[in-house]
């Protein structure tokens, strides 16, 4: 269809300035139908009936020979011209061009074409290809209630002006790659079967307002766009991609469907401020875009991947539904991820989320990211992995943030864990949840600082009592870590059997209730003396002086069965003993040896669990 050159067809034998030129002669006539003396023409047009065939490539056209050689093709009943296969080849219009009222039953090219100004395309109808690949207009283009039954290729055509694309229906494939124009309007198109627009470049606007591709996807990588693309009440039945595409604007999708993925991989955003409302029920990629400027991000999805994606400035990421994986992503600016709670709403009211589920958004990974610019508020935490993540410490958890918790049973106590916690212990206890086939493991060397810096970012934002879960994993993985001494395991052990590193009152509770228990069987049994011993004062007189000494003889061990040491009198001894040694205070009571020994023990210990039983009630409800 397309030609090959001027030598591809037999040339006017008409010259000028010592040029040959290049239409097309008309049979059997050695001259085109430019050059055609009237005679000649008059009889050639004449021959013409509704349906004929047009070859005149190469021909210099002006609106006025266009008239004439379409009159006699108009049917008399309908007025409207009826071609056959036209081709227009590498013509050369000479002022604006209007093809109005034609029907081409076969296909239609202007491929290589030059128009000096406008080109219009009214009222036409293609039953074949339409083609004006690589054609130059230097005005404006349009058409207008034109339908396309075959192709329609644009490719590498160039148009000075506005392109308005405005076909009821593209019955084939549609091809506008490296097409270059100011403007750009493919509004209410059915595309039958797709469009590629690879490498397009639009100096303005590029608007797509309802256009349906219906079987194929719509292709845009690579294209440069130095305006807005509206989208609204778009229709995609499937894939969309933009990689390796610039948008200058803003990308708006109000009331648009879309039954597949949408790509934005390597996509730059020069002056991007809005996208979105975006509705789709796979997956939005945006890995290695670029956003040059502040940008709100407006997504209803399945999935949204920004891995190694660039904000050069403030970004809000407000999104539905969707698993959000940040993986090393550079945000050189404030960017929040938020999880909006209702749908995204349109000028008619909430716009629908077919094909999606109702959830929480969630953010999958934030590996390999400086966080000190990350904000997340009113997403689930639950799957997130935070290894390799820097500046953690300085991370905002806002709104309801949920993370893991372990596996219930009186094993396992309630707290908030990572999500990697759950990839380690999994091989080693039940009801943990395993990691995916494609991440690592963690050793708990690893894991411990992460809960360290998610603890002071949490401190800093003064949520004390949510701090405290970190704190408890940050102990869990120094206590399980092998590059502790063992010493220091030792004690850490023993910091979690007493009282959950300080954050378990009812544990340390416990402890402190035991360890009363025994000191008080302990004093029953061997601690309270059998008897009272008391004062015994002796002395010697001698003529008027007296000389006194009071002693206070040595308690006398209890002895009998054990059963009959349990009574009242010395439970109530020994329950004053215990009471006391809690606050530090000596009881007075006399005490046997035993007895002795077991209070200075009861004086150390029993305090040090009430202070850390205090200490975890402060630690859950400080501010």
């Amino acid at each position: 269809m397309t030609g090959t050159g001027t030598e591809a067809w037999p040339r006017c034998g008409h010259s000028a300035g010592g040029e040959r030129c290049p239409g097309r002669r008309v049979d059997p006539y050695t001259a085109c139908l430019a050059h055609l003396d009237s005679a000649d023409r008059a009889a050639h047009l004449a021959a013409l009936r509704p349906g004929a065939d047009l070859d005149h490539r190469g021909t210099r056209f002006t609106q006025d020979l266009l008239d004439e050689l379409l009159a006699p093709l108009r049917d008399p009943a309908t007025g409207r011209a009826r071609v056959g296969k036209a081709d227009f080849d590498e013509v050369r219009f000479t002022g604006e061009a209007e093809v109005r009222d034609v029907e081409f039953d076969d296909c239609c090219s202007f491929a290589s074409a030059v128009f000096d100004a406008m080109l219009h395309l009214r009222e036409v109808c293609t039953g074949g290809d339409l083609q004006l690949s690589r054609a130059h207009v230097a005005g404006d283009v349009w058409l207008d209630n034109t339908r396309v039954a075959g192709d329609a290729w644009f490719n590498e055509a160039r148009f000075e002006g506005t392109l308005r694309f405005c076909v009821e229906r593209v019955g084939r494939s549609a091809s506008f790659r490296s097409l270059t124009c100011a403007e750009a309007y493919f509004e209410s198109v059915d595309f039958e079967r797709g469009a590629d627009f690879t490498g397009m470049r639009v100096a303005g606007k590029a608007s797509f307002e309802g256009a349906h591709f219906k079987k194929g996807s719509a292709c845009f990588d690579k294209a440069g766009i130095e305006g807005d693309m509206p989208f609204d009440g778009a229709h995609f039945a499937q894939n969309v991609t933009f990689r390796d595409a610039t948008i200058g604007g803003d990308l708006s999708f109000l009331n648009a469907t879309s039954e597949a993925d949408v790509h934005f991989r390597r996509t730059a955003f020069r002056r991007t401020a809005v996208i979105g409302p975006l509705v789709c029920p796979g997956t939005v990629d945006f890995s290695d875009a670029v956003f040059e400027s502040a940008v709100t991000l407006e997504v209803a999805a399945k999935e949204v991947r920004c891995l190694r994606t660039r904000w050069g400035s403030t970004a809000a990421l407000r999104l539905r539904h969707a698993d959000v994986d940040l993986t090393d992503a550079v945000p050189a600016f404030p960017v929040s991820v938020v999880g909006r709670p209702r749908p995204f709403a349109s000028p008619e009211g909430e716009i629908t989320e077919p094909g999606l589920t109702p959830k929480q958004v969630s953010v999958v990974s934030v590996k390999g990211v400086d966080a000190a610019y990350l904000v997340l508020a009113d997403v689930d935490l639950t799957r997130c992995l935070f290894v390799e993540a820097v500046h953690l410490d300085q991370l905002r958890l806002e709104g309801r943030c949920r993370l893991a918790e372990p596996p219930g049973g009186p094993r396992w106590i309630h707290r908030r864990t990572l999500a990697e916690e759950h990839h380690w212990r999994a091989p080693r206890y039940r009801g943990w949840t395993a990691a995916p086939d494609d991440n690592e493991h963690h050793s708990p060397e690893a894991l411990a600082p992460v809960y360290r810096q998610l603890r002071k970012a949490l401190e800093d934002g003064r949520n004390e009592p949510g701090a405290a879960d970190f704190y408890y994993g940050e102990m869990e993985m120094r206590r399980h870590s092998d590059s502790a001494s063992r010493g220091e395991r030792t004690l850490l052990w023993l910091y979690w059997a007493l009282s959950g590193y300080g954050l378990r009152a009812t544990r340390a509770l416990t402890w402190l209730l035991l360890a009363m228990t025994a000191t008080v069987f302990a004093m029953m049994l061997w601690g309270i003396p059998k008897t009272d011993p008391d004062p015994v004062s002796e002395g010697t007189a001698d003529g008027r002086r007296i000389s006194l000494t009071t002693k206070k003889p040595t308690p006398v061990n209890p002895d009998g069965p054990h059963a009959q040491r349990l009574s009242g009198e010395r439970f109530e001894k020994s329950l004053r003993v215990v009471a006391n040694s809690v606050i530090f205070r000596a009881s007075g009571q006399d005490l046997t040896t035993t007895g002795t020994y077991v209070e200075m023990t009861a004086r150390l210990v029993e305090p040090g669990l009430l202070a850390l039983a205090l200490l975890a009630v402060r630690n859950r409800v400080k501010r």
